[in-house]
This record gives C-alpha cells, sequence and structure tokens, in this order.
C-alpha cells in the first residue's frame, strides 16, 4: 500500500501563507511574494522556543492577580481562577465557565497539543496524518480566542471607574497572560504541518522495509 504523495515528492512546492502550489525550484510566490521553501529545517527548534516562553508566562499569569478591585476603602486582588469563582458565586456561572475554559483548558490544551505534534514529528505516532494535521488547524484557529480574559479586564478596567467609590485595575498577570497567548500563537505559527507527512513517509518506508 503507497503512501500519502506530498508536493515534494510530485515536484511542487506549497506556499505557507496563501496556499498557491508552484513548480519545485520557484525562489518566490508569485500570488503573495512570501519565499518558498520545501521545509523549515529550523522549525521544531523555534516551536519549542516560543511554546517554553509561553509556558514560563503561563504559570505567573495564574500565580499572580490578573483584576485588583477597590471599593471605598477595601481592596480585593483575584486570579484567574479565583475571579471565576467569584463570578459563580455572584449569580454569573455562565460567564465564569466561559472564563475558565478559555483561560484554563484551551490554554493547557493547546500546550498539550503543540508540544505532542512536535514530538510526533521526531518520534512518529501512531495516529493518522490526517488527524494530526485537522488537530494543527483547530489548534491554530482557537488560538486567537484565548485572549478573552484579557479582553473582560479591559472592558470592565474601562466601565468600572468611579473616582473614590470604586475602580477596577488590571494584575500583573493580565500582561503575562496575554504574552502566554502570544507566545504559544507564534509556537503553533512556527510548525510546519508538512513535516508530519513527512515522517508518514518514513513510517511507511520503514513498514515496507520490514
Amino acid at each position: 500500500m503507497s503512501g500519502p504523495v506530498t508536493a515534494r515528492a510530485a515536484g511542487f512546492v506549497a506556499c505557507t501563507r496563501c496556499t498557491r502550489v508552484w513548480p519545485g525550484g520557484t525562489a518566490q510566490c508569485g500570488r503573495c511574494g512570501k519565499p518558498l521553501v520545501s521545509r523549515d529545517t529550523h522549525s521544531l527548534s523555534r516551536v519549542w522556543a516560543w511554546w517554553v516562553a509561553g509556558l514560563m508566562c503561563y504559570i505567573p499569569a495564574n500565580l499572580y492577580p490578573m483584576l485588583r478591585t477597590r471599593m471605598l476603602f477595601t481592596t480585593s486582588e483575584d486570579t484567574i481562577v479565583g475571579g471565576a469563582v467569584e463570578l459563580a458565586l455572584h449569580g454569573a456561572p455562565f460567564v465564569a465557565l466561559i472564563i475558565l475554559i478559555a483561560s484554563v483548558a484551551i490554554p493547557i490544551g493547546k500546550f498539550g497539543a503543540i508540544a505532542w505534534l512536535a514530538v510526533s514529528v521526531r518520534r512518529g505516532s501512531r495516529t493518522t496524518p490526517h488527524s494530526r494535521h485537522r488537530l494543527y488547524e483547530i489548534v491554530e484557529y482557537i488560538g486567537r480566542w484565548s485572549m478573552i480574559d484579557v479582553f473582560v479586564v479591559a472592558i470592565l478596567t474601562a466601565l468600572v471607574q468611579l473616582n473614590l467609590a470604586a475602580s477596577i485595575k488590571p494584575g500583573p498577570a493580565a500582561l503575562a497572560f496575554a504574552l502566554s497567548v502570544i507566545f504559544t500563537m507564534l509556537s503553533a505559527q512556527a510548525f510546519d504541518p508538512r513535516l508530519i507527512w513527512d515522517r508518514a513517509e518514513d513510517d511507511t518506508d520503514a513498514g515496507a522495509r520490514a
């Protein structure tokens, strides 16, 4: 049984920006101007570099307060999880659930998915290339929605400013969380999904020789 036919095996090279396919050896995409390379040889190095940077920012983003709320003479600070718990206790469980999914579940899932994709390219996987490529597209798509917690902080900061009566200001975790989202997005974008199919070719050749 033959393995998947890649563009490189067929003598073509695809633009990773606009997906236009060109004959092999073409130096630059004639549609969008992006330089064409058959494979990004430094892709995994950049993936892991951005991945580690995102993880380093995500840890303080959950340990330090996301919001600083002042009501008259009292001041309270809430982390991401603590703020979600407060929302649930004050009658907004749906909003709390959205924040937990967008700020906890999705980022952790992205870290795990990107790491698994990078490792599977190196060591192989029993999961089909189609499934892994679909997972990569999902990670790419949902990455932008991980910033919802920062948007909530920005909106509350702009709306709740009642001088001496009450005010809401972003805590140090807001910047750390925003950086974590940006770094994980860069990590996903640095991944060259064509490497998934190269690994599938290698596994197929190894199985044929066996």
